[in-house]
């Protein structure tokens, strides 16, 4: 049986997890009906908490974490993919509760995987990743509700220079609107700009709600990846019958706000599940976002790793100081 490098996350006596580079056993691997050859994987705030061992959002260990992954199908058992197929795993709470990216090998069920669609590589496949995914089923919703390039105001998007808030950006002002993006790092105004923002709102501006419970109109529709306070505010400042896209709730959870919103403005408020949406609409999004978002935007807001930088990594974007996203070279 052969052997494949990944990082490995165990358990330590006194609960505390330790994470290291190591050879692995293919006989680990949990079951499933498609063997993959990993070639890329991402970074992102859910793997940060996991490698270092906070939420306890992974209860079984030994484990290995990535919530995403592209690759080559080695083996499979299923009619719908062949060894030499090109696939890509978001979801299904891989990373989490199922072996996921950052290791070299994986085993995964082959209703999890969709192939790789025209216009994009495995590199580029992963430079999205769950974040451009999950950016794009956001926009989806938010033209699926009503949202057109000619609504009166910007689409805000909030936590602008993080993976979705990048991907989310470029792709709404390559599609023709109006992106206010949020931000709380100077030193992100021109990457945002250049992906195509036309406003850059300050996180303060978004921190403090409103004296009343609605304040005034600003947005055609949002985008929020922060929740908490921003949330709030971004619901209580929405132009009427607009939605908001709710995304990873980074901030916090909780959800201070009233009903006048939805009553007094007909404000929508959607959350964003990227994990467990049908195979049809996977398909459907990653075929959009081949086609509309352009590859110069994605290549700007990418950065390269190897497997070995992973804990550093792991360190850093539980700081907020990973920017764009992050492509982790499995084989690196």
């Amino acid at each position: 049986m052969s052997t494949f490098k990944g990082l490995l996350l165990e358990e330590t006596e006194d609960r505390k997890v330790s994470a290291a580079i190591r050879d692995i056993d293919e006989s680990r691997l949990p079951d499933g009906d498609v063997t993959v050859a990993v070639r890329y994987s991402t970074i992102n705030y859910k793997d940060g908490m996991v490698i270092n061992g906070l939420g306890r959002l992974v209860r079984d260990y030994p484990h290995v974490s990535g919530i995403d992954f592209s690759g080559v199908v080695e083996a499979s058992d299923s009619p719908d993919y062949k060894p030499g197929d090109e696939v890509i795993l978001t979801g299904w709470r891989v990373g989490e509760v199922w072996w996921g990216g950052h290791a070299q090998k994986a085993r995964v069920k082959s209703g999890w995987l969709v192939p790789v669609p025209d216009g994009l590589d495995m590199k580029r496949a992963m430079a999205l990743g769950t974040a451009g995914f999950t950016a794009m089923l956001a926009i989806m919703t938010l033209e699926e509700h009503g949202l057109t390039k000619d609504a009166e105001g910007e689409v805000l998007v909030t936590g602008g220079s993080g993976g979705v808030g990048s991907v989310a950006t470029a792709i709404l002002a390559n599609l023709g609107y109006r992106v206010a993006a949020s931000t709380g790092r100077p030193e992100s105004h021109a990457y945002l700009k250049d992906l195509g923002a036309a406003t850059i709102v300050d996180r303060a501006d978004l921190e403090e709600a409103p004296k009343g419970p609605l304040g005034k109109e600003r947005w055609s529709g949002a985008i929020d990846t922060v929740g908490g306070t921003t949330l709030h505010t971004v619901l209580a400042t929405l132009n009427y019958w607009a939605t908001c896209a709710s995304v990873g709730l980074a901030a916090s959870p909780e959800l201070n706000t009233t009903v006048l919103p939805f009553l007094l403005r007909g404000c929508n408020l959607c959350g964003i599940d990227s994990a467990t949406c049908s195979k049809e609409r996977r398909i459907v999004a990653w075929n959009r976002i081949a086609k509309e978002l352009p590859m110069d935007k994605l290549d700007a807001m990418t950065e390269m790793a190897a497997l070995g930088d992973l804990p550093d990594l792991a360190t850093k974007i539980l700081k907020g100081q990973v920017r764009g996203r992050t492509v982790i070279d499995v084989n690196a």
